[in-house]
């Protein structure tokens, strides 16, 4: 096939009370050595070793099916994608030893390695993955990312209405060849399909197993699943995984990981395991490594653009004037995230955007100058404003300190705020007060369009649902970016977008939310990836322990 061709190398509770502390100090001690800050006399990689992780806000009910989304960082480990990301977000090769691109941009063949067996020693074909990208669209997977490809693949939606009893843009040539049509021009695919939903997994052994097979998976990865870790009462705490001998790629240094969302800052204190989200100020202490964690997620105030007064851009934009958003984020300032202010709606670290700085973006009295020259507060007065934060917010305490500071800001210029919590977004849809919604956002692949399409898109289900911002001109510019085949083009439009934007602010940016984790100081090879802890190559990673083999 003619085209573009490519070979390149390349959301913590913890149990409570004494039984549980109990039942997992039991099993950390009976496998566990004392771990050694002593750093090695040089730094040259050796094998060996377990890797005891925490993750990030993980559900503590065991789930290692790659389309929930949940676990992703010990699901990264046990499975392959048909590509991935390296450090800087460029799409490499993973499964698919190279790929051809046709000259519409609408057609990816994808040629797979030959010999790549799953860890059952089944040899991998095209069959897994037209299948497991297939499973992405039914609807009982519930996959984060159906939505994306009930849009943009070929068929899809007939498969979905049950018109089809396939998906016709996902074809298998043969045994080694993957086919996927686009509707339109998807410059953006590599990206999407390098995700953790996107893993191929074993065809004939999940149809075996049916959801048993997540149990004990097996998929192609440079590790394999191992066991599942226990309290002495049966109750499964967490899961090892080790080194797969028989992988296609570089082998990892560790023997083997242990992840748990149970593990706690004592652990960690204890040397007990390596790798932590930045939980307390005690964490930081000593020559303990702190690192940025991303992904790239940003807090946004939505404001209810089909609800006088907020059906007037002016007061939108008086209201953005008004907010103080370092104090915002000194309000719910913790020790597992960075919070920086932001003016951008496309995070800034994005290629080819940059940060919006402008003191004129905060002025209060231009704010409280533009509403009475609307007629407010002489002639009538301003409404009550209701400030929507998520329920998790009031469980954690940050609720009540970011809606006092708001409330506090929006006082100084005669504006009421009443706060309620929400526990999911379509609970507002019927809600006719003005009101200001906090929504964190991360993007569900590197790619803006992940922002910006269900935010903002007028007839998009979140925005549809929540503020009803109708912007012809951002509408019209995702179209365009949806048919642009040149990748440097296409950032350009989402520019103009960020631009637009900014003139109708449907939102208010408040600021990234970039977490931090926590390594042990012997931990080396250490690198955050652009796409996240989630996506950490864990073959970089060694232990510069005095107790491993020299």
């Amino acid at each position: 096939m003619s085209g573009k061709i490519w070979r390149r190398k390349g959301r913590r509770g913890i149990p409570a009370g004494f039984f549980f502390a109990a039942a997992l100090a039991a099993v950390l001690a009976s496998g566990a050595i004392l771990l050694s800050a002593v750093r090695a006399p040089q730094d040259v990689p050796r094998p060996g070793g377990t890797l005891r992780v925490r993750g990030f806000a993980e559900s503590p009910k065991p789930d290692l099916d790659p389309a929930s989304g949940k676990w992703a960082f010990i699901t990264e480990q046990i499975y392959d994608g048909l590509t991935r990301l390296d450090d800087t977000l460029q799409p490499v090769t993973s499964l698919a030893e190279y790929w051809t691109i046709s000259k519409d941009g609408r057609t990816y063949d994808f040629f797979l390695r030959k010999g790549v067996k799953f860890h059952d020693d089944r040899e991998l074909t095209s069959r897994d993955v037209k299948f497991s990208l297939e499973r992405l669209v039914r609807r009982e997977t519930n996959s984060p990312v159906r939505d994306y490809f009930l849009s943009k693949i070929a068929g899809a939606r007939e498969f979905d209405e049950g018109k089809a009893k396939d998906v016709a843009g996902f074809r298998c040539p043969n045994a080694s060849t993957f086919e996927i049509q686009w509707l339109n021009p998807e410059v953006s695919a590599l990206a999407l399909l390098s995700m953790s939903y996107c893993k191929i997994l074993p065809r004939d052994a999940l149809l075996a197993g049916g959801r048993e097979f997540f149990y004990r998976p097996v998929g192609t990865g440079a590790f394999r699943f191992d066991s599942w870790v226990r309290s002495p009462m049966g109750e499964i705490l967490g899961v090892r995984v080790e080194r797969n001998s028989g992988y296609f790629g570089r082998k990892p240094y560790l023997d083997a990981i242990e992840f748990s969302p149970h593990y706690t800052v004592d652990h960690f204190m204890n040397r007990e395991i390596d790798i932590i989200p930045c939980l307390s100020d005690r964490l930081r202490l000593g020559n303990n490594q702190v690192l940025e964690g991303g992904p790239w997620t940003i807090s946004y105030l939505l404001l209810s653009c089909a609800n006088p007064p907020f059906d007037r851009p002016l007061v939108r934009k008086a209201l953005a004037l008004a907010v103080d958003k370092e104090k915002l984020a000194a309000a719910v300032r913790d020790g597992e995230f960075i919070r920086r202010p932001t003016n951008n709606f496309i995070p800034p670290r994005w290629p080819d955007f940059y940060p919006i700085d402008d003191p004129a973006l905060f002025d209060r009295a231009r704010a409280r100058q533009m509403l009475e020259d609307m007629g407010y507060f002489f002639d009538k007065p301003f409404p009550r404003l209701l400030l929507l934060l998520p329920a998790a917010m009031r469980m954690s305490g940050a609720g009540p300190k970011f809606a006092d500071e708001l409330e506090s800001q929006l006082g100084k210029i005669e504006i009421p705020l009443a706060v309620r919590y929400y526990q999911s977004l379509r609970e507002v849809k019927d809600y006719r007060q003005p009101f200001l919604m906090l929504v964190d956002w991360a993007m569900d692949f590197p790619d803006p369009e992940s922002l910006v399409q269900p935010l903002f898109h007028s007839r998009a289900e979140i925005n549809l649902a929540n503020h009803r911002y109708a912007g012809v001109r951002v509408d019209r510019l995702l179209e365009e970016a949806a048919r642009e085949t040149s990748l440097s083009r296409r950032n350009e439009l989402f520019v103009r977008i960020e631009r637009f934007l900014g003139e109708e602010i449907p939102a208010i940016p408040l600021f990234s939310n970039d977490p931090l984790i926590v390594a042990q100081p012997y931990v080396r090879g250490l690198k955050i990836p652009l796409s996240g802890f989630s996506y950490l190559d864990a073959r970089d990673i060694w232990l510069a322990r005095k107790d491993l083999p020299q």
